[in-house]
């Protein structure tokens, strides 16, 4: 059976009828719709931005799928060839224009399928394709513009371990979520100055080295607006290539703002659904919520779990992200049962406590 569903930004097959969208979502469409108007009156395209998506391949007892994911924006279509920026300020990624509703024609694996984006401009569907294991590209069109190929990471149905890596404080040091720090790491700061958390970039690869074939997750609250720019970040330090788990900050259909918390939950639940067969190193830090929720997922799915391993921020570090940890606070945030839960304030950290264990 094809996984269905997607949350945050999903495009479904299925039809139902549309809730009524809340007050924010509503002036927000309407804010949009004028700029979206004057700018393709200057001459301004639709074009695909491609996100990484993730798939099966095909077993006797249901056939291969992949998961697409992508955006619908307006783009400037300029005949002189741009300069490469020196520094690339994080407000850029914010100021792309989305297209609502349209029509896009998505190819997997020789198969053909058209669905329409959301009001956001995301593609968020599941489609039949038979792809091979590893890595995979299939393409994405919009009207008129040129053809995009997004990356997909099509998972064996005989890999059994796989990794769940929060981003913010766990790969990347972002000081959240003070407001003013996290403003300034986000639209100001250049993303070439922007830190990896010592040791987790090789931690990673000797987890996927000692189980070849394992995929890597990254699960973050961050906007996807920011998806280029973290899939730069991890390339530039080295971290193994996988999807992006991302939302969409703006106004929901249903709320003022999306919840991260709740994105995660439904993110871990959904990767358990789909691959029942993978147990997932969790990893994450104990700057904000991931104890919690990793516990909630542990309780609700012992058998997705090989273990937990918690990045410790320093007592400064914990301050800079808005938490105050102590150790009657961090003993409650391990719960017993039968997964591991590490503890490390990096990545060197975790490998000592992780090359022991059956995982490596």
């Amino acid at each position: 059976m094809i996984p269905n569903g997607a949350p945050n930004g999903a495009s479904s097959s299925t039809s139902a009828a549309p809730l009524p969208l809340h007050r924010a979502a509503r002036v927000e469409d309407a804010i949009h719709n004028v700029i979206e108007r004057r700018l393709r009156r200057r001459g301004w395209k639709v074009a695909v931005t491609a996100y990484t998506g993730y798939g099966a391949s095909m077993t006797p007892e249901q056939p291969g799928w992949v998961r697409v994911l992508g955006r619908v924006l307006l783009a400037r279509i300029d005949p002189k060839p741009a300069k490469r920026l020196k520094k690339l300020r994080g407000w850029r990624s914010f100021t792309a224009v989305s297209v609502n509703d349209a029509l896009v024609r998505i190819e997997a694996g020789g198969r053909t399928c058209e669905v329409r984006c959301d009001r956001g401009g995301f593609i968020d569907t599941v489609v039949e394709a038979d792809l091979a294991p590893g890595w995979a590209t299939v393409t994405l069109r919009v009207e008129d513009s040129a053809a995009v190929e997004a990356p997909v990471r099509i998972i064996d149905p005989d890999i059994r371990f796989g990794v769940v890596s929060d981003v913010d404080d766990t790969v990347m040091v972002t000081a959240l979520p003070r407001p003013m720090l996290a403003a300034w790491n986000t639209f100001v700061l250049d993303e070439h100055a922007r830190a990896s958390v010592p040791g987790m970039a090789v931690l990673y690869e000797r987890l996927v080295n000692a189980n070849p074939g394992a995929p890597v997750f990254y699960l973050s609250t961050g906007a996807w607006n920011v998806a280029a720019t973290l899939t730069r970040f991890l390339s530039r330090h080295l971290y193994p290539a996988g999807p992006l788990l991302l939302t969409d900050w703006g106004p929901q259909p249903d709320r003022f703002f999306r919840s991260g918390q709740a994105h995660k939950r439904a993110s871990l639940a959904r990767l358990a659904d789909e691959f029942p067969n993978i147990r997932w190193l969790l990893v994450g830090d104990d700057g904000q919520h991931d104890p919690e929720i990793y516990a909630e997922f542990v309780a609700e799915h012992p058998e997705s779990v090989a273990a937990v391993a918690i990045r410790h921020l320093s007592p400064t570090q914990a301050v800079l992200a808005g938490a105050f940890p102590s150790p009657a606070d961090s003993s409650k945030r391990v719960p017993s049962g039968a997964q591991r839960w590490l503890r490390a304030p990096d990545g060197a950290g975790l490998w000592r406590l992780l090359r022991d264990t059956e995982i490596l």
